[in-house]
């Protein structure tokens, strides 16, 4: 089969490898797209891989072509996404369901072979059936979707409440929805894009707020009532907006740190003390996964995908770039603010 092979630092190979191999237990997918997730990046860019070479890719859609021995869950024919953990479900925490912190884990696509390739086989319980009415660059977004869920199940999220979202990112648009299916009193995105919040709005955010402007924290707030925000879900990562989380927090809140910071961050006392003078529980999420596996993350994407109340907007997409020019679409990443949403590796040929 062809791939997009990491073969060395800012390297991507378009090769003739091996196909593989279903096994007991294990299906072949046809891969259709396969997105370039955030962790890739310093992966290909930034000498991240754990060997050379490496095929990478683990936000994929496609058709199931091949089934082992064994396999229940799916059958030749099947549209499926694949959730991409591989946890040991013999340690303490996948037996307590907590597989995000297995530490005997693999992972499709950074540990082993992965989906920017024609094919990639994955276990039988890593692949999530959607449904025909998908379409498959949608469905290549299901990893994005469940790390949003899993952060709303992190912060024991309730209803009623104001929702602060900050970062208009894929994340942040897949948070803010789930927010409002969970049903909430109103839900604000914050972002320095107004690209990204007229997205946010088509996406039925009630309030966004350009974080570039003098004062927007005065704005901000005066939707609350003056009161803050119950629910906060920081998913930019960015040394800013996670200060900016213990501003708008509410008293008693609850904080979620979605995002992975890149750079030391450090507070004032006046800053920390928020937490301390708010009394509001702050908490992090990781990764997308519940009991049983891959949890009810996947399976209610999979559900509010198909209904159409999990929304997708042309938005998400920044290119669809055929497969063979993986390295050229990794080289985007080198020009800061360029790529803005996502960048689906594509084996369609249209």
């Amino acid at each position: 089969m062809r791939a997009a092979v990491v073969t060395a630092n800012e390297r991507v190979e378009y090769q003739e490898i091996p196909e593989p191999e279903v096994k007991k237990g294990y299906v072949k997918v046809k891969v259709r797209y396969s997105g370039i997730c955030g962790s890739d990046i310093p992966r290909v860019l930034n000498h991240g891989v754990h060997f050379y070479p490496i095929v990478l890719g683990h936000e994929f859609s496609g058709d199931v072509v091949e089934v082992g021995e064994g396999v229940t869950k799916v059958k030749v024919g099947d549209r499926v996404s694949g959730a991409p953990l591989v946890p040991c479900m013999k340690c303490g925490d996948c037996q307590k369901g907590n597989y995000s912190l297995c530490k005997h884990y693999s992972f499709i696509g950074s540990r082993e072979q992965g989906s920017n390739a024609d094919y990639v086989v994955i276990p039988e319980q890593n692949a999530v059936p959607f449904d025909k009415s998908v379409p498959y660059d949608q469905a290549a977004m299901f990893e994005p979707s469940t790390v949003a869920l899993h952060g709303l199940f992190q912060n024991d999220y309730q209803g009623g409440e104001y929702v602060a979202i900050l970062g208009g990112g894929t994340v942040g648009m897949f948070t803010m929805q789930w927010a409002k299916i969970f049903g909430s009193r109103k839900v604000v995105v914050f972002d320095i894009s107004e690209e990204r919040l007229a997205l946010a709005q088509r996406l039925g955010a009630d309030e966004v707020v350009n974080t570039t402007k003098e004062d927007y924290m005065k704005t901000a707030m005066e939707i609350t009532g003056n009161q803050g925000y119950g629910f906060v879900f920081e998913t930019a990562g960015q040394v800013a907006t996670m200060h900016m989380a213990f501003e708008l927090a509410a008293n008693k809140a609850h904080v979620c740190f979605i995002g992975t910071p890149h750079e030391n961050l450090t507070f004032t006392p006046a800053q920390w003390e928020n937490m301390n003078r708010k009394e509001f529980k702050l908490t992090g999420s990781w990764m997308s996964y519940s009991a049983p596996y891959p949890g009810k993350e996947w399976e209610l994407t999979a559900h509010y995908f198909a209904t159409g109340q999990l929304k997708f907007d042309p938005g998400f997409i920044y290119k669809k770039i055929p497969m063979s020019q993986a390295q050229e679409a990794f080289q985007l990443f080198k020009t800061p603010g360029l790529v803005k949403g996502k960048i689906l590796l594509s084996n369609e040929e249209d």
